[in-house]
């Protein structure tokens, strides 16, 4: 380090040198997320084709070497010399930043590309890049080794390369047919740049290949992965576009058909426009928006939103996200109002959330050269869009709820119900939470009156036990340690809640007994720092009863607590089966062994058999925690010295969901074919009869 500080200090970084140095700035990082976005570059350059009426088909190959492959049937990168700077057009999108043919050009109408930087981005950052392009009656090849064009001399990455010295050379290769058209890229991405453990996701590849083709009906995207023992491939192609696409991502039952709300709107901006002299000129510009909007509401409270321009999806939302949700607003407060003395929602207000609470929605907007947050693309800026999505959603929503048709009527008194018990619901939880804390003993308590609660106020270390039934309560008082164990007796099967309302839940007496003894809430207002538990510990008969309302209450965490449950603070108990008195000779006392399965107690006897051990007959078969007396409760189940628990878990929240769903759910022939399908696997021992 110097005090010395002047202009020949300063670095000038040309062409891709930028991109090589900092890579983050134009995909986001180095790991494998920045990996995949230099794959979607390369794709999305095809989806647009596609998107202007040029190829239905895309393939995207990964290979054993590492390597990836996109291949369409679209128009073909022009191979002919661009006059500006006298190269291909092939080496100018892939070796200049800002060079494309989505500048305004009259190429596209709207595309998801914008700024001329994807496939020069991805060039820069490849070991090895190989690009063939038919047009013509011929096939014309590039090669480049980290953005550099020139020759390999071989067909991996590591070949010696020669590069260009005084003018670069598109190659005839081949001959394609006549009328054929398209372009095959394959790269190595360079391992300088990318961190070692940077590799494609096969899942995330095909969640956005079945996401594409969802919105560009009629178009197949086909992925094949090549890196395992056996080639996988697998095909994408959906004619019902959007409208599809909600009907996929919905989580729940439907409370309403998919919805369609279509629209346009036009708009001015000031933009610069390259002219013939090579001046750029700001220049006012007319746009064209249109707006296309599939959306539903279920039975859940979950919202699912997927916002689109150009086919890019916008994670982070963007002006048309914002007018979209505030037209929903206007026009559902509005009917609400109208609709006031029948719902009878007094003076409460609606909220966002309990608007948005079970809605799936698709938002998609399409028009030139939009503004994006970012290279990454995830959040639209474009000021004007935001008042045409509300305009058109305002219009088409309105005439939904006004509609005159039979079906029209009917959903649109169902779904202001389920608003309105939404709120009502937010409203009644928001009252329990401010009255749920832990209570001393000056205060008087709100809790239930069969609560059996402990004495410690931390609440990291203290436990509630929820029980099945009266009887087990009994011992489970007795084996508890009362310092830091409460106790919440259920009666039998609570209610089903993945088929049950909101307010029917809240109106059960168990579940809103087990919501209010928690004391955090329920829904989208669960507050899990106001928990009043450290753990919630299921403890259920070991029989198919016991199994039964233990999913019955795991539906309930999963689908109004799920916090808790990702948090690692569900635990279900696990109670013996078994209880062997091994018998000692003379008079040393006899051991108690407990065994968890049929398989460890046949395990255990055989031991015993072989050392010559004698046990008493018959062995206790436990069917329910009340068979049990306080001392073999404590030290089996409730004694954290001896006891096992089975962490609940949540890996993949939308394979539970719809796992939930299938057990669950109001559809009774995906669970009768389950159930066919699984009964092979059934241990027949297991079965009490």
């Amino acid at each position: 380090m110097t005090a010395e500080y002047s202009a020949h200090h300063l670095q000038v970084l040309e062409g891709l040198e930028a991109v090589r140095k900092r890579p983050g700035m134009y995909i986001g990082s180095t790991d494998s997320r920045g990996l995949m976005h230099c794959l979607w570059e390369i794709i999305d350059n095809s989806v647009d084709e596609a998107l202007a009426g040029h190829g239905a088909r895309i393939d995207v190959v990964l290979h054993r070497d590492g390597s990836v492959e996109v291949r369409d049937q679209a128009r073909g990168i022009p191979v002919d010399v661009e006059p500006r700077t006298g190269l291909t057009g092939v080496e100018v999108v892939f070796t200049k930043l800002h060079a494309g043919g989505k500048f305004g050009s009259g190429s596209y109408t709207s595309s998801g590309g914008l700024h001329g930087v994807g496939a020069s981005v991805v060039n820069a950052l490849s070991e090895r890049l190989d690009v063939e392009v038919d047009r013509g009656g011929k096939t014309w090849a590039m090669s480049f080794h980290r953005g550099e064009p020139g020759v390999f001399a071989g067909d991996d990455p590591d070949a010696d390369f020669t590069p260009f010295e005084r003018s670069s050379e598109l190659r005839v290769v081949g001959r394609a047919a006549k009328g054929t058209t398209g372009t095959r890229i394959r790269y190595w991405a360079d391992r300088q740049i990318f961190t070692k453990d940077a590799v494609f996701a096969l899942d995330e590849l095909e969640q956005r290949a079945r996401q594409t083709a969802f919105l560009v009906p009629g178009l197949e995207i086909v992925v094949r992965d090549e890196r395992g023992e056996e080639p996988a491939e697998t095909s994408y192609r959906f004619d019902g576009g959007i409208s599809e696409f909600a009907d996929f991502l919905a989580p729940d039952p439907a409370v309403t058909d998919t919805w369609r709300l279509t629209g346009e709107g036009s708009f001015t901006e000031t933009v610069p426009v390259l002219q013939p002299t090579g001046a750029m000129v700001p220049t006012e510009v007319e746009r064209e928006c249109h707006v296309d909007i599939a959306l539903r509401w279920g039975t859940g409270y979950e919202t699912v939103q997927r916002s689109f321009v150009n086919i890019i999806a916008t994670p982070k939302g963007g002006t048309h996200q914002q007018g979209f949700e505030q037209a929903l607003m206007k026009v559902m407060r509005a009917q609400v109002e109208q609709n006031s003395r029948r719902l009878k929602v007094g003076n409460d207000k609606l909220e966002k959330d309990d608007i948005l609470a079970g809605m799936t929605a698709v938002l998609t907007v399409r028009f030139p050269e939009p503004q994006f947050e970012g290279q990454t693309k995830e959040v639209l800026g474009t000021p004007a869009v935001r008042q045409i999505v509300t305009s058109v959603v305002t219009k088409e929503l309105t005439a939904r709820f006004t509609s005159a048709k039979r079906d029209d009527k009917a959903q649109a008194a169902l779904l202001l119900d389920k608003v309105v018990s939404e709120m009502k619901a937010r409203i009644s939880a928001r009252a329990h939470k401010e009255t749920q804390r832990r209570k001393n003993a000056l205060e008087s308590s709100t809790l239930p009156a069969k609560l059996v609660d402990c004495r410690s106020s931390d609440v990291a270390d203290s436990e509630l036990f929820i029980v099945e039934g009266d009887s087990a309560l009994g011992t489970a008082k007795l084996a508890r340690n009362s310092e830091f164990q409460a106790l919440l007796p259920i009666r039998g099967k609570i209610l089903n809640v993945q088929k049950a309302s909101i307010s029917d839940m809240l109106s059960n007496a168990e579940c809103a007994s087990i919501i209010q003894v928690i004391g955090a809430g329920s829904g989208r207002s669960f507050d899990l720092s106001a928990a009043r538990y450290g753990k919630i510990i299921l403890m259920s008969d070991a029989d198919v009863d016991g199994a039964h309302i233990r999913t019955l209450l795991l539906t309930l965490f999963f689908r109004y607590m799920r916090p808790l449950i990702e948090d690692g603070r569900v635990f279900a108990a696990v109670p013996p089966l078994h209880r062997v008195i091994v018998q000692h000779p003379g008079s040393k006392p006899n051991e108690t062994i407990y065994t968890y399965s049929e398989k460890e107690l046949h395990s255990l006897l055989a031991r015993l058999t072989k050392s010559g051990r004698r046990w008493h007959e018959p062995i206790q078969r436990y069917k329910g925690l009340g068979e049990m007396d306080a001392e073999q409760l404590a030290s089996t189940t409730m004694d954290r010295a001896g006891r096992t628990l089975r962490r609940v878990r949540v890996s993949d929240a939308e394979a539970v969901s719809s796992v939930f769903e299938l057990l669950m759910g109001n559809e009774v022939a995906p669970r009768r074919e389950f159930i066919v399908d699984s009964s092979a696997r059934m241990d027949r021992e297991r079965i009490d009869a």
